[in-house]
Order: structure tokens, then sequence, then C-alpha cells
């Protein structure tokens, strides 16, 4: 299997010192002994030739807002129609989620609610409870179409979204290990409103590694376009 990650942003310089760029988190959640990987530095104006050159792809989180001005968004929005118009399996994960979503006909928009950070509490449409970390504040508030809701919580509605067979996308980061999600919350945690700060900070327990692999899984089902693991939804 070839996949192709398509970079749309960069963690903090620490983070990146300590292999927890985008890229080096996917290939430590999502290795398979029969998988290699291709990073596109999607941010930096570089897209792949062709929807074809990779077997499937992934589209990373960002710290930009998918209804920004960049000049790689639309490129970007292109490219994911295409994948979408040949049925190319595609995983995306939070601006990924959101940028599939706004390039197939949805609307993303900042959350009322405000930043939703650290371990939330999801459910599957299968009655299925799961906890992953989650860093966002923008979201999925009208879903295309064509998607179809398969994951949701109390402050996001549309948690997971699955298109077809071939598309599968997810708000929170299955990637984020507790390591990860601490290191980057002392990198950035400042940032946040201190309410959410110390919501943070009193959370006593994190995202069990048993639901980052189960949903680690789910993306690979979606990857290797049915071939491996477990389906969802």
């Amino acid at each position: 299997m070839r996949i192709g990650i398509l970079q749309t942003g960069r963690p903090p310089e620490a983070l990146c010192a300590h292999a927890m760029d985008y890229p080096d988190m996917f290939r430590a959640s999502l290795g398979r002994p029969d998988a290699t990987f291709t990073t596109y530095h999607v941010m930096d104006g570089q897209l792949p030739s062709g929807v074809g050159e990779q077997d499937g792809w992934l589209v990373t989180g960002s710290p930009h807002g998918v209804y920004e001005d960049h000049p790689w968004i639309p490129g970007l929005e292109d490219f994911v129609r295409e994948a979408d118009r040949q049925h190319v399996p595609m995983v995306g994960v939070c601006f990924g989620h959101q940028l599939i979503a706004q390039a197939l006909g949805g609307r993303v928009e900042k959350f009322p609610g405000g930043w939703v950070v650290g371990p939330q509490d999801y459910t599957l449409d299968d009655g299925t409870h799961l906890t992953l970390n989650a860093w966002h504040q923008d979201q999925v508030m009208v879903a295309p179409p064509q998607a179809r809701t398969i994951m949701r919580s109390p402050t996001c509605a549309h948690a997971a979204l699955r298109y077809g067979d071939h598309i599968l996308t997810v708000q929170p980061h299955p990637e984020f290990t507790d390591t990860v999600f601490r290191a980057l919350f002392h990198e950035r945690g400042h940032s946040l409103p201190p309410a959410i700060q110390q919501a943070v900070e009193e959370k006593t327990e994190g995202a069990p590694p048993v639901f980052q692999a189960q949903f680690a899984q789910f993306l690979w089902h979606c990857l290797s376009g049915g071939r491996i693991g477990q389906a969802i939804g």
C-alpha cells in the first residue's frame, strides 16, 4: 500500500524535534509492514501530480482555517473532488475532515461553544462509546449532502463523516497519544481561554490507547480500500 500524506500544517518546532510532526504521528499509528508513506507539503504548494500517484490519501490537521485565504487551499479542494470522483480512498483528520467537507459541499464555521480541547467522549452510530483527543474551534456545521454522520458528541454534531466506502473523516485526533497531546498543550495551551486551560489541567484521565488503536484500524480499513482492518459505520 502506498499512502500519500497531504500535510497542511506543522506543529510547534519542539514537537517536530521529538518525532511528533504530523507525518511522524500517522506513520506511528497507521504503520504496517506493507505500507509506504510519502509526504507532500501542501501548505508549501506541493501537490501530487494526480490522485492515482498513491493508493490512498490522508489529509492532516493544521492550525489554519479551511475558509482562510491561502493560495494552496483551492488546489487541495480540487484534488479532493477528483479523488472523490474516482473513488480513491481518502482519510481526513481535523483540518482534513473540515477541508474535505468544504470541498464536497459542506459548511465549516467556528463552534459557538468555543474551543474543544483534550479527551472527548464520542458515540458511534452503533452506540459504541470511545474517547479521543481533540483540539479545535472550527468544525463541520453542515455536512455535505452525500456524507453520513457516523460519530458525534455533545460539542461536535459531525465528529466523523463517511462518504460511500472510499472517504472517512474525523474531527478529533486519533494520532494524538496522551504524550503528544500533553506536549502540544505545553507549547500552545497558553493561547487558549483560561477556562479551557483549567478544564484540561483538571482532567485526570486521557484518551485510552485502546480507542486510538481502534480508530486507527477504522482509518486503515478505509485507506486500504476495505481490504484490511475493521469497518466503521
